[in-house]
């Protein structure tokens, strides 16, 4: 595919999610009726539409086009524009090109302020603000921008060096984070590790720096028992059975967790599956990785961030609640609660918390942190509680 090619498959593909569509059922849709693109065409026109996603309003804006006005087309304009990019050699109209600009669309908007609150629903944005501070800026400014590919070395399979050795053989570069030298940023070959051997034989993990500085904040040892309330795909589990707790896995949709044994087993680390009707009795440690906004990972998932709206985040901050209630019952005396969210919403972070430790004296805060794109990866929330 030429550029201009990807740019009109971009386009159409845009005006989808604009229309409401996910931005994943929409790219598996236009890749499947486009046998013609090859991968990196598909690479290209993934990056195309998420860049433009995580800057919506502001190249609509370059583009001609107002907010709440967007079309795939004005994006694509805004993004030429953005970029540098010759707008007259791309809308060329000829081949698989987009049609030639009209005469309204050639003529540039006047500059305005760059600020890139512009870049987030309203609503949102005054939430981030107040919770943010100071920091909203630049966390808002961060959010426009692709996020960085994180790993964790397993060390129930090799030491960080040799797993970089391992990545570094299939064309993958990485280096480890100053503060927690098992955490591998990725600095060239991003597409290459899910072929490459040190993933597929269990020496490292995809899991952002974030969730691995929570679960290094955990104190566990190899006779904790853990039990992961919400555990999805198991990234988590899987971290804190390579330190040697006894973990168990539990999520309310099981589903989640089907391919988390297989994961366990190449890992190296073993992690037990709560049985049908949920976990039985008391353990150490629960950790509980609630249902979120997800407002923290909206670097890798843009479209996520204009398709929730003020209904949907109540919805969840309810939700919120009662799986703390239940996940608590879980703990013993003398054991902790860990509550996390991959959000930079206080309402679902510190205000959470906050309630649920006034409901219940027995329960003390050992510890909190929010962790931003600034300090960390992607935003994440994370508070230590410990029960007395």
């Amino acid at each position: 595919m030429t550029p201009a090619a990807r740019v009109e498959a971009a386009i159409h593909i845009l005006d989808q999610i604009i229309a409401g569509s996910p931005a994943e059922p929409a790219l598996i849709r236009w890749a499947r009726g486009s046998r013609f693109a090859g991968s990196g065409d598909r690479a290209a026109v993934r990056d195309l539409v998420f860049d433009s996603l995580r800057r919506r309003h502001s190249r609509a804006r370059l583009g001609g086009a107002a907010p709440g006005a967007e079309t795939g087309r004005a994006l694509m304009i805004g993004m030429c524009r953005e970029t540098g990019q010759d707008l007259a050699g791309i809308f060329t109209g000829q081949g698989h090109a987009p049609a030639p600009l009209t005469d309204a669309e050639a003529t540039a908007p006047p500059p305005g302020r760059d600020d890139p609150a512009i870049d987030l629903p309203e609503w949102i944005a005054a939430r981030l603000k107040a919770d943010l501070g100071p920091g909203f800026p630049a966390v808002a400014a961060a959010l426009r921008d692709r996020a960085p590919v994180w790993l964790r070395a397993n060390p129930a399979r090799a030491t960080p060096q040799a797993a970089m050795a391992a990545l570094a053989a299939d064309g993958v570069e990485a280096v480890p984070a100053p503060d927690l030298p098992g955490a591998l940023r990725v600095t060239a070959g991003e597409r290459r590790v899910a072929a490459s051997a040190a993933y597929r034989d269990g020496l490292v993990e995809l899991q952002d720096l974030s969730p691995q500085l929570a679960c290094a904040a955990l104190d566990i040892g190899p006779a904790t028992r853990v039990l992961d309330f919400c555990a999805g795909g198991g990234g988590k589990s899987l971290a804190l059975a390579a330190r040697g707790a006894q973990v168990t896995a539990h999520d309310a949709d099981a589903g989640r967790m089907r391919d988390l044994p297989a994961r366990a087993t190449r890992a190296g680390t073993p992690v037990g599956i709560a049985p049908p009707g949920g976990p039985k009795g008391v353990f150490d440690l629960v950790v509980t990785d609630v249902p979120c906004s997800g407002s923290g990972t909206w670097r890798r998932s843009p479209d996520a961030k204009w398709r929730i709206a003020p209904a949907d985040l109540d919805r969840l901050v309810a939700l919120q609640r009662d799986i703390v209630e239940q996940a608590a019952r879980h703990v013993r005396p003398g054991g902790q609660l860990a509550y996390m969210t991959c959000s930079l919403l206080d309402a679902e972070n510190g205000v959470q918390v906050g309630r649920f430790v006034r409901s219940h004296p027995e329960f003390r805060q050992v510890r909190s942190q929010t962790l931003t794109p600034l300090t960390a990866s992607d935003g994440f929330f994370y508070a230590i509680l410990a029960r007395d």
